[in-house]
């Protein structure tokens, strides 16, 4: 099935005149305002962003689809913030029905991992109190010792900003002496949404969007590759959205050092805001398809497979997505604990080759920072399955 459809071809069909006259800006590569942006999201019908976005898409990456062998690690579950939202973390006092990792473990976690062809381990998890600064810069240092070529994604910038002001250290102190204990790159989680307004509900007592966004700046401009985020279908407005997707645009547009935007779908389960109904796959794939269409400097837009759920994830390649993150290959429980789709999140690379094949699109792999490691576009599938060095 390949539902891959030209912007051009359905402008034609498009009776509303403002939605046309943005759909023509797109086309002629030209930005939209925030104003534009919001008026895509009320009065852009699916069909029409579908396939205005897949036309950007594949105008920067042709039919290419990226995915990473990676893994994650979760020290803790254990937070000092109390997000209604999320179903995964428990309070410091109730640490007990909680995890806490060693670092002997989380290198264990490692170790489990020699002689396998993973890139990437992504490291995240709670805010605990006792693993500060320091703990995580001695994890680092003997992950790199034991495995050098390892790329290490770690922290959130609510994970950092907590360490940073624990350690009394600016935001660049704290990021020079992690980045050189190892950390190689960032992941884009903690920004939810920035708007002080949907902010105060759902995550009122860990950093606002300046001190998120700062933390960012200050990794870019170190020379460290992030990702940004944005959670998305609970109380929050199409303008809310906006809103934080210019402010992730006003900051690439002067660092140029985000790597891709993750739309994060709200899960209700076993939350304090499991009275919010969750938003339908139509109002998912609008998001995505707008978030292309707004967020023009940003080169990568990924969906999260194990959040959405295979089929799901593949229905976002024709409104935008060119990236399904990667094998993942653990026992996450961050979305797992919400309800996700997928309670156990693990892909062979044969079963992600399969998955973006079934769609029509090109499989590549590549390494955190987006560099072909290699195209599975006409490999066999069978022979993927039976040589571990595919695998």
């Amino acid at each position: 099935m390949n539902t891959m459809t030209k912007g051009s071809d359905i402008l034609l069909k498009t009776t509303d005149k403002d939605i046309q006259r943005i759909g023509e800006k797109i086309n002629a590569g030209e930005r939209i305002s925030p104003e534009e942006g919001i008026l895509l999201f009320e009065k852009g019908s699916l069909p029409f962003l579908g396939a205005l976005a897949n036309g950007v898409r594949e105008r920067l990456h042709g039919n290419k689809t990226y995915f990473n062998r990676n893994f994650h690690i979760e020290p803790t579950n254990v937070c000092v913030f109390t997000c209604n939202f999320c179903s995964y973390s428990r309070v410091y006092s109730h640490r007990d029905e909680g995890w806490e990792l060693s670092q002997q473990q989380m290198l264990d976690i490692v170790r489990s991992y020699d002689g396998k062809p993973v890139t990437e381990v992504h490291i995240v998890g709670g805010v605990h109190p006792k693993m500060n600064l320091e703990f995580f810069i001695e994890v680092l240092q003997k992950i790199k010792t034991h495995r050098p070529d390892l790329h290490i994604k770690g922290f959130t910038a609510v994970e950092l900003d907590y360490m940073f002001r624990k350690a009394k250290l600016s935001i660049e102190e704290g990021m020079k002496r992690l980045h050189a204990a190892g950390l190689d790159s960032m992941p884009g989680g903690g920004a939810e949404i920035f708007h002080p307004d949907v902010r105060k509900v759902i995550c009122a007592d860990k950093v606002d969007a300046d001190g998120w966004l700062a933390i960012h700046e200050t990794a870019h401009r170190l020379g460290m590759h992030t990702n940004a985020t944005m959670l998305y279908g609970h109380i929050e407005t199409y303008a809310h959205r906006i809103d934080h997707m210019n402010r992730l645009r006003e900051l690439q547009d002067r660092t140029k050092g985000f790597n891709t935007f993750i739309p994060l779908k709200f899960r209700n389960k076993d939350n304090d805001m499991s009275h919010v109904p969750e938003s339908t796959v139509v109002e998912d794939m609008k998001l995505y398809a707008v978030a292309r269409l707004y967020m023009d400097n940003f080169p990568h837009l990924k969906a999260y497979w194990p959040m959405l759920g295979r089929q799901n994830a593949q229905l976002t390649l024709a409104f935008g997505v060119n990236d399904l993150d990667g094998t993942i290959d653990d026992t996450t429980k961050i979305y797992s604990m919400a309800g996700s789709e997928e309670q156990t999140p693990s892909l062979s690379t044969t079963q992600l080759v399969s998955l973006i094949r079934q769609v029509g699109r090109e499989p590549v792999e590549r390494d955190t920072l987006y560099n072909e490691i290699r195209n599975y576009k006409d490999v066999d599938l069978d022979q993927m399955a039976q040589d571990p060095s595919l695998n």
